[in-house]
């Protein structure tokens, strides 16, 4: 059975793989991609764009992503404070590759709820047929709680779209740690919004890394298991995995796989394309299962892979995607 993958970023139409991190993790991350540091060089947005959609159909797990990308860093006048030349793809840059690829793509936009057209914004891609919304209130530096975004939840609702939060650590942006946390879902969650936890809450902090590898639950974030009893109390809340097999937070998969009372609440969803380790990792998975998985070439079979061992086919994680997109 396939299924959807919920969480899937589409990079910046100027990506050049220039910083600092993308030089030292190019060659890694090009073949983990199916492509090559070569080809991603000459040609960055172009063969990424074409490496994703031929992984995607080429998946035997994945049928269809749900795209996005992060909207920019604005103040509140709408001045530019920062865009990230990888990470930050626009509406548009989605829209392009939706219309080209409607059998595989499911699109979300990211609209900085501080634009002052943010409403309008919103009517507009909703009617093109967006089917949610991605925030990144970390890396703009806002509090989703103010009322005065209210009314964008509203629209949100109006449409019955749902959110992605981004909650917990954060490596690829500048991220204010402030904006991270559980409490930036309050006023959607209230007003009634369907919201997406992603990455399950979980962060770590560089300094004690040894203690975010722990596999007792007793050392996991906080945050972790907040989410899991507020899943089973509102029903407009869900939560993705995405990203849970890197390794800081793949030591809670045992502990998630056996948390049945909120499988009906988990979403699929890879964080593609951030790498991930399936050798050097904090889960339990034997090295010969490992070695087996290591070696799928398709990135969406290899995640899969992975989260199978602990989520059956016949998990409801791979179906609960039906209840919060309307497709």
């Amino acid at each position: 059975m396939k299924t959807v993958d919920m969480h899937v970023h589409l990079l910046s139409s100027k990506v050049k793989f220039d910083r600092f991190y993308d030089k030292i993790a190019i060659s890694f991350f090009a073949r983990r991609l199916g492509s090559s540091a070569g080809k991603l060089l000459k040609n960055p947005y172009e063969e990424y764009v074409n490496t994703l959609i031929k992984s995607v159909r080429g998946s035997n797990r994945v049928e269809k992503i749900v795209l996005f990308g992060i909207d920019e860093k604005i103040d509140e006048s709408g001045n530019l404070l920062h865009k990230d030349n990888t990470v930050c793809a626009t509406n548009e840059d989605v829209m392009s590759v939706y219309s080209k690829n409607q059998d595989v793509i499911i699109p979300f936009f990211s609209i900085n709820p501080l634009r002052a057209d943010a409403a309008k914004l919103i009517d507009r891609y909703a009617k093109a047929g967006f089917k949610g919304a991605k925030f990144m209130q970390n890396y703009w530096e806002i509090d989703t709680n103010n009322p005065a975004f209210a009314s964008y939840y509203e629209k949100l609702k109006e449409y019955n779209l749902p959110v992605v939060f981004h909650i917990g650590s954060e490596s690829s942006l500048p991220s204010n740690k402030t904006y991270e946390s559980l409490k930036m879902i309050e006023q959607p969650l209230k007003l009634g919004v369907k919201v997406i936890v992603a990455h399950m809450a979980l962060s770590y902090e560089p300094l004690k890394i040894g203690r975010a590898l722990r596999r007792n639950p007793k050392y996991f974030p906080q945050e972790y298991h907040t989410l899991l009893e507020m899943l089973e109390s509102y029903d407009n809340l869900y939560a993705d995995i995405s990203a849970i097999l890197t390794p800081v937070r793949a030591k809670v998969l045992k502990h998630l796989s056996s948390h049945f009372k909120v499988h009906d609440k988990l979403l699929y969803g890879s964080d593609y394309p951030v790498p991930f380790s399936i050798m050097i990792n904090s889960y339990d998975l034997p090295l010969i299962k490992r070695l087996k998985l290591v070696f799928e070439k398709n990135p969406f079979d290899r995640y899969a892979g992975a989260i199978g061992e602990y989520f059956p086919k016949n998990s409801p994680i791979y179906t609960n995607y039906k209840k919060v997109l309307d497709i």
